[in-house]
């Protein structure tokens, strides 16, 4: 996999050190995740997922801790009736095999946040990339890691974030509208309960 993303990006390298750079944007990908809205947007996403994982891991390690204190303590263990200890060395078996279950989880759902993260963010700069290509007539937006060298004036990282905003800005604005329509669908759907007409 390495070997093929360092064939590609010399592939490009060369193509456009052989077209002279002519017509060609050049894209940090980094600073698009870490400033633009959606970018900040989709890390706070991962960022509650993180917490709650590691919430989920500490209480558990907690109830681990408080359960090996009463394993510990001879006045307690000996106050238990026999039916009463078993039960507790199964609660604790149980905890520590949840512990390693949430452990497990915790790095394979980062893991796959991480890729959404990384596929969405792509999409969004492709979108804002094309946008400003088409904007500053540039036949190419290339990323700033398939290149050595790039002059200051080709960087049009700044534009894509900017045009990121944008589409993020309309994003939002489509999807709040279209949750305000259902809520107006939703109540217009529930009719008030119909009088009883007094017989007369």
């Amino acid at each position: 996999m390495k070997k093929r993303s360092f064939l590609s990006a010399s592939l490009t390298a060369f193509l456009f050190a052989s077209s002279g750079f002519a017509d060609t944007g050049i894209v940090n990908f980094t600073s698009c995740i870490t400033d633009s809205q959606s970018g900040k947007k989709e890390q706070e996403n991962m960022e509650n997922i993180r917490k709650q994982m590691t919430s989920l891991i500490e209480d558990t390690e907690k109830e681990i801790k408080e359960l090996s204190a009463k394993f510990e303590d001879t006045e307690f263990l000996d106050s238990l009736s026999p039916k009463a200890e078993e039960e507790m060395k199964m609660k604790y078996q149980t905890l520590q095999e949840d512990l390693g279950r949430y452990q497990n989880q915790f790095y394979q759902v980062l893991q796959h946040a991480q890729y959404q993260l990384i596929q969405k963010m792509n999409g969004n700069i492709t979108k804002a990339s094309e946008v400003i290509a088409k904007e500053k007539n540039l036949d190419y937006v290339i990323n700033k890691e398939a290149c050595f060298y790039i002059r200051p004036d080709l960087d049009v990282t700044s534009a894509v974030i900017n045009e990121m905003d944008k589409l993020f800005e309309l994003e939002s604005k489509k999807a709040k509208k279209l949750s305000d329509n259902s809520e107006e669908a939703l109540e217009s759907n529930v009719s008030p309960e119909t009088p009883v007409e007094k017989a007369g």
